[in-house]
């Protein structure tokens, strides 16, 4: 199955998929409000706001399954991350992206290395995937802040190309 194929949920129950941003680099982000990392919703923002005319969006992908770190509300979700960090891009419906009921998108996911040739499950809250204009996925582990050298060459020469 194309990751381009695969239903998703906004945070509003809407349907949506992956192929409403096909002419786009997309960077997926499992984010929870509550996580030492939860910093990183301002970098994705700013990433948002200086990419976004270019061609770019982050998706954001609520999970509560590491720690118990995002236990809110569709509407609390929404709340926090518009009134604390003024965020702006998608948010999907809360998702498991490891074990039994891991999501389709993230099953798919899943099966991208990163940087050391690591595939597997998710290791905590804002990991990152990049799927390129041309499809091709690369894959940031959660302590790569949005802003990092390598994220942004890599967004950059998807907008480039």
């Amino acid at each position: 199955m194309s990751l381009y194929d695969i239903p998703l949920k906004t945070l509003s129950g809407d349907p949506i998929s992956l192929a409403d941003f096909r002419d786009r680099a997309v960077l997926v982000v499992n984010v929870a409000s509550k996580c030492g990392l939860t910093p990183q919703y301002a970098g994705l923002e700013r990433l948002q706001k200086e990419y976004g005319e270019k061609g770019f969006t982050v998706l954001g992908v609520p999970c509560n399954q590491f720690a118990g770190q995002e236990p809110g509300s569709a509407d609390e979700i929404q709340t926090f991350c518009s009134a604390t960090y003024g965020v702006t891009f998608p948010l999907l419906e809360k998702t498991d992206v490891n074990g039994a009921d891991r999501h389709p998108l993230y099953q798919e996911l899943t099966r991208v290395t990163d940087a050391e040739g690591e595939a597997g499950d998710i290791q905590w809250n804002f990991e990152k995937f990049l799927i390129g204009r041309d499809g091709e996925v690369t894959r940031f582990r959660p302590r790569t802040e949005p802003d990092a050298p390598e994220v942004l060459a890599a967004i950059e020469a998807q907008l480039a190309g």
